[in-house]
């Protein structure tokens, strides 16, 4: 069965940077199933699966702008220390923050001063170009439910 719209995809991945370093892989958590055409894995890597099949391996450089998007200087901005919870804070902790419209989003400490601190709400990833390594392990239809709600509810269930 190829993949293509509303298909769930079981994957095994493993994603670089430019310079060969691991960036992530599915080894630590298992194989990771998403559900194809609703937006739940990178553009540019769903479109380099649309039409594999189960057994197929893919190598695909991702760019920015298929992936998580290019860095933006204006969402790196500074807050007062006394904004921040409790305790020791240091560089590349996460934390969840809201935005002026009530929005939810990670943002990464950068930098630590005695009265302010330097907070960036690109993702992680933004900027980079990304290299996945993907092996195709299972390909199936979706649930009814599954569709309505666009993600994969239970990856380990069978297969109907």
């Amino acid at each position: 069965m190829q993949i293509t719209q509303d298909k769930v995809v079981t994957i095994a991945y493993t994603l670089k940077d430019d310079e060969g370093q691991v960036l992530d892989t599915s080894d630590a958590n298992g194989d990771f199933a998403y559900l194809h055409g609703h937006q739940n894995i990178v553009e540019g890597l769903e479109e380099a699966l649309e039409g594999k099949e189960a057994g197929d391996e893919v190598r695909a450089t991702i760019p920015p702008e298929k992936g998580y998007g290019s860095r933006h200087e204006q969402l790196v901005f500074t807050v007062p220390r006394s904004n921040m919870p409790e305790g020791e804070l240091e560089e590349g902790m996460q934390f969840a923050a809201q935005d002026k419209e009530g929005n939810q989003q990670v943002v990464t400490l950068v930098d630590v001063a005695d009265e302010e601190v330097k907070l960036d709400a690109n993702h992680p990833l933004a900027g980079q170009t990304l290299h996945f390594d993907v092996t195709v392990n299972d390909v199936r239809e979706a649930k009814d439910e599954e569709i309505e709600h666009g993600h994969v509810h239970d990856p380990d269930a069978p297969h109907a």
